[in-house]
């Protein structure tokens, strides 16, 4: 039986985790071959003792594979890996661009903050300059401050950059 193309082609699709897992779950994937990215950023943890730089999960219960489509069943049995997202009653896939875009994000040095609430659009512009140059997105204005909105819609979560204005063109 002859694959189709499709089915053999890879693409990224986002998957949840178990709640608190994301580490494990990709671990489990690297261990069984699977190219995974798990978006990770450091935060200062306080305990009643002490204080200590940790590594998180950017997007909570979120790992990213790079599959084919035959190969959803053997994610799906993968420890700590819950489900596919589906759009449209399909699982959803994202441009490898969205994903570049995203490890261009993570490696930058701009403070990062993430949001689940339904941001307005607004006006829509560019980054002219900076590591992130030539990444798009819409602004809004906050206690006079430019904050860069990246709407990653396949995975109904926006992130938001703090930008200098200087950094930011119109288009």
């Amino acid at each position: 039986m002859e694959l189709k193309v499709s089915e053999t082609t890879k693409k990224w699709y986002p998957v949840y985790t178990n709640p608190r897992a994301e580490k494990k779950a990709y671990q489990a994937l690297i261990n069984k071959g699977v190219e995974a990215y798990l978006p990770l950023h450091r935060q200062l943890k306080q305990w009643s003792d002490r204080k200590k730089w940790v590594e998180e999960p950017f997007l909570k219960s979120y790992i990213f594979v790079n599959i084919a489509q035959h190969e959803q069943a053997d994610i799906l049995m993968t420890k700590g890996i819950s489900r596919f997202l589906y759009f449209m009653g399909k699982p959803a896939s994202m441009p490898s661009r969205q994903i570049t875009e995203l490890k261009l994000l993570m490696a930058s040095p701009y403070e990062l903050e993430i949001t689940e609430d339904d941001l307005q659009a607004g006006e829509k512009i560019i980054l002219k300059a900076g590591p992130l140059k030539g990444m798009t997105g819409e602004v809004i204005s906050q206690r006079s401050q430019k904050q860069l909105i990246l709407r990653l819609e396949s995975i109904g979560c926006s992130i938001i950059v703090h930008v200098a204005a200087s950094y930011i063109e119109r288009f």
